[in-house]
């Protein structure tokens, strides 16, 4: 669900038409509905509401808008982050330290001496080696770490091969069978308080039973820990639940039922006492939370097709170019009747394309097209190829509408760059 609709023949932001968010702040523009961001960080905190103390730590990789940030984290969510950079953008948004945890495959020495000055609650520590070091950064700090072990379960999410980040050959997590040992390690080293487990099998997903099969295995796990003696008190199961992307493709599981399911599994581990259960939704709070609003810069009639040329590239939004994904296109002041089209962008490349041979209202010079479920990885995603600068970012909120990262100018992207003296 979300807060974008055509009213009187024009497509609205909540209150606020886009045609009025074009006109003051130009395309292409990213624009987020607030109302769409409260309303699903509620729907997925009630889903996990028979659960004891669930933490909800918003991925922040999805929208790092501080903006965005500080909305979730007034809605009670904390942060799940990959690098200092995502860490000081929560911490600057206001979400506690107590809320954050800091996950990712390369953390640094650096990112874990600012992840312990900042006193977040937990690392998810991804290898060997990694304990290591974090046991010697917090040695030197005098600070103690507390950390869950990410393990890889071996499970296939039946998702996209680029978001499957839960099987054997994927890079992520502790091979399942060398769990126990590491954990063991864990517990014994300098600065290192193990408090729990994590794993994240993939994003993007519409089946249920991959997650459960991770969760069930999870909880093996921890009986066996606490078998041995050993403490745990968390257990991080990750994010990764899908979003309907394509109108005309059966809807994913919807968080009441993630949330039953969680429950059912959870009560059926064979030791669940006192375990706090944490959750990483990214995709699932901002995606249909935003759109990219664009224009129509042309249309070309080619030999074997009619292009529809917008202002908007696949440096802006790389998602159908990278993993080939649908985008639901819409005008934001539909005309009767369609067409058959492929929309593109300006960009040099032949990938620059955001759908091919897509059955649309007519589009002419001039029109605005939203290209819709852009609120997660897109801006985050956005680059400068062609030196085209960064896109600008819009908070609709009721009647209200704010730019919250301005659009980036040419002069701005070329003081970038330095050119020597000797030059």
């Amino acid at each position: 669900m979300d807060h974008f609709e055509i009213r009187g023949g024009e497509m609205f932001a909540e209150d606020v038409p886009l045609s009025a968010i074009a006109e003051a702040v130009g395309t292409p523009v990213y624009v987020y509905s607030a109302g769409t961001l409260r309303r699903h960080a509620r729907v997925f905190q009630q889903a996990l509401s028979a659960l004891d103390r669930p933490l909800v730590a918003f991925a922040v990789k999805a929208n790092p808008n501080i903006a965005v940030l500080k909305l979730l984290g007034q809605e009670g969510l904390g942060a799940d982050v990959v690098s200092e950079g995502e860490m000081r953008r929560a911490l600057a948004a206001g979400i506690p330290a107590d809320r954050i945890v800091f996950s990712g495959v390369g953390k640094t020495d650096p990112e874990m001496e600012a992840a312990l000055e900042a006193g977040i609650l937990q690392l998810n520590v991804e290898s060997e080696g990694e304990l290591e070091r974090l046991s010697a950064v917090a040695a030197r700090s005098g600070r103690t770490a507390e950390i869950a072990l990410r393990v890889n379960p071996d499970v296939d999410a039946r998702t996209l091969a680029k978001i499957s980040t839960g099987k054997a050959e994927n890079k992520f997590g502790i091979p399942l069978d060398r769990a126990e040992a590491l954990y063991a390690r864990a517990a014994s080293l300098p600065g290192i308080r193990a408090v729990g487990v994590a794993a994240h099998i993939g994003s993007q997903l519409f089946d249920l039973a991959p997650l459960e099969a991770a969760y069930r295995k999870l909880g093996e796990l921890v009986a066996r820990l606490r078998a041995a003696g050993l403490t745990v008190s968390r257990v991080d199961l990750g994010g990764g639940l899908g979003i309907p992307y394509d109108p005309a493709l059966p809807p994913p599981p919807s968080p009441a039922d993630y949330g039953a399911m969680v429950k059912r599994v959870t009560d059926e581990w064979p030791d669940r006492a006192g375990i706090r259960l944490m959750f990483e939704p990214g995709r699932l709070i901002a995606g249909n939370a935003g759109v990219l609003l664009s224009r129509v810069v042309t249309v070309k009639e080619g030999a074997a097709r009619r292009f529809v040329v917008l202002d908007a590239a696949m440096n802006d939004l790389i998602r159908p170019t990278l993993y080939g994904v649908y985008h639901d296109i819409r005008a934001v002041r539909p005309r009767p009747g369609e067409t058959l089209a492929t929309i593109v962008g300006p960009v040099c490349e032949t990938g620059d394309m955001f759908a091919e041979d897509r059955r649309l209202t007519p589009l002419q010079e001039g029109d605005l097209v939203a290209l819709m479920t852009a609120g997660a990885y897109g801006a985050t995603m956005a680059g400068t190829y062609n030196s085209r600068p960064l896109v600008g970012e819009v908070l609709v909120d009721g009647s209200r509408q704010a730019v919250i990262r301005p659009r980036q100018t040419l002069e701005e992207l070329l003081a970038l760059d330095r050119v020597p003296d000797w030059l």
